[in-house]
């Protein structure tokens, strides 16, 4: 009996994906829906590893680019309820991106076809804290807070939560960074093939709020 409750949860878990990937859905409604998923704990189901490497042996098509924090509380993975081949996610402390980065996203557009990057910061974020702190350090640390401290500068003295102020300031600053990318983001955002959004997802209620 058990095998047979088996066998019918893995139908329908299939039969849920088909329907996912067949309807018109946009990629940011893709996300904001498994995010919906994930709050509510109805997450599809993910037991056939098998069959689903195996269908991605020899390319990906991802849906959407993350551009994350490396903190382990926050994988896009999981909070968007999405399963393999699905994101190309480029994740590094307090989600900003150098030419490296931007590399990879490049690669994840042009390459795999990607319509959307969302930059996704997230609350308690380590990396902002200690630039909002003023922490210094003598290693490479200390570049990833430089990066972050135009953020710092102009959220200082506005009301609010400094943290999430400081975070949410440091995704739209890296939102622009990727608008105005050139040779390849910024000719592909102006010509609205590209969708760049930002967000940020809260580690208490397991909420992803899509910036404006």
């Amino acid at each position: 009996m058990n095998a047979f409750f088996y066998q019918l949860s893995l139908v329908y878990c299939i039969f849920f994906s088909f329907l996912l990937a067949a309807n018109d859905m946009t990629p940011l409604e893709k996300l904001k829906q498994g995010n919906e998923r994930f709050i509510n704990s109805k997450t599809i189901c993910h037991e056939d590893w098998t069959a689903k490497r195996i269908a991605l042996l020899e390319n990906q098509k991802p849906f959407a680019i993350i551009i994350a924090c490396s903190d382990s509380r926050a994988p896009p993975e999981i909070i968007f309820d999405q399963t393999l081949g699905h994101l190309f996610v480029v994740r590094v402390a307090g989600n900003i991106v150098d030419d490296f980065a931007i590399g990879s996203i490049e690669y994840g557009v042009i390459v795999l076809g990607a319509k959307l990057i969302l930059v996704l910061g997230h609350a308690n974020c380590g990396a902002v804290d200690a630039a909002l702190k003023g922490m210094k350090f003598d290693n490479h640390i200390q570049e990833v807070l430089n990066d972050i401290q135009p953020a710092i500068v102009s959220t200082k003295g506005k009301y609010g939560n400094p943290l999430e102020l400081a975070t949410k300031q440091n995704v739209r600053n890296v939102e622009e960074t990727l608008k105005t990318s050139k040779p390849v983001l910024a000719k592909l955002f102006a010509e609205g093939s590209l969708k760049i959004e930002g967000g940020y997802y809260e580690l208490s209620t397991g909420k992803v709020e899509f910036l404006q």
